[in-house]
């Protein structure tokens, strides 16, 4: 499995590996770039790939996949979330502005040199942040936000069992930017290939797991 930073890409590998009643077996599972995960897949270093779709980048990233002989699924559409500390000074609000996050740092992943926008794995990469800090892995993103009050914006389904009760996702409101249905998570797959066993368990574990977190945010 390639995956971008998803927290619950993670969980559900979790669950997927607790399945088997093994005493041996050898799985990997890579957290990285958007073109990396398309190039694990590409070249069958990875049967499964999990990364979004967005207004911004859809027809880009599905021209991307059309070249490297690849096919997009979907898991879940999400609307758009600020992630923060519990503890962040914009904690208590039922959602937060654009306007509102200007003070404080906007985190994002690296992507490599001379990335596009269009592989950016946060929402409204183009938008103007005044403050942002690029890191490589999720344990930062987290330090960061504890310690600088920083936040990123993401779907809002966020594993607290590996991540931790410190951390909350408030909706993100943005004029003029539709935030209901920012994102559209899913895997990618090679065209001239079929899910194998273990493939198929792991789709219907993040599935399944996608679907109990998604009820949860809307209650």
């Amino acid at each position: 499995l390639s995956a971008l930073h998803f927290s619950f890409a993670v969980k559900a590998f979790v669950e997927m590996t607790k399945a088997f009643d093994m005493t041996k077996y050898e799985f990997a599972i890579r957290e990285t770039k958007t073109r990396d995960v398309i190039e694990d897949v590409h070249s069958m270093r990875s049967e499964i790939g999990i990364i979004y779709l967005s207004e911004f980048n859809r027809q880009p990233i599905l021209k991307l996949l059309s070249s490297a002989g690849l096919e997009f699924h979907h898991l879940i559409s999400c609307r758009a979330y600020v992630y923060i500390c519990k503890d962040h000074p914009l904690a208590s609000k039922r959602s937060i502005t654009h306007e509102e996050l200007a003070p404080y740092p906007c985190i994002s992943f690296e992507q490599g040199d001379n990335s596009s926008f269009y592989l950016s794995e946060e929402l409204y990469s183009t938008a103007e942040y005044p403050r942002t800090i690029k890191v490589c892995d999720r344990a930062t993103v987290l330090n960061l936000m504890v310690g600088l009050d920083a936040y990123t914006i993401c779907s809002g389904i966020i594993c607290e069992e590996l991540n931790g009760g410190d951390y909350i996702a408030v909706p993100y409101e943005s004029e003029g930017v539709n935030t209901e249905s920012a994102m559209e998570v899913g895997y990618i797959i090679r065209k001239d290939s079929a899910l194998g066993h273990i493939g198929k368990l792991y789709i219907d574990e993040i599935q399944s797991y996608l679907e109990k977190e998604s009820r949860n945010l809307l209650l």
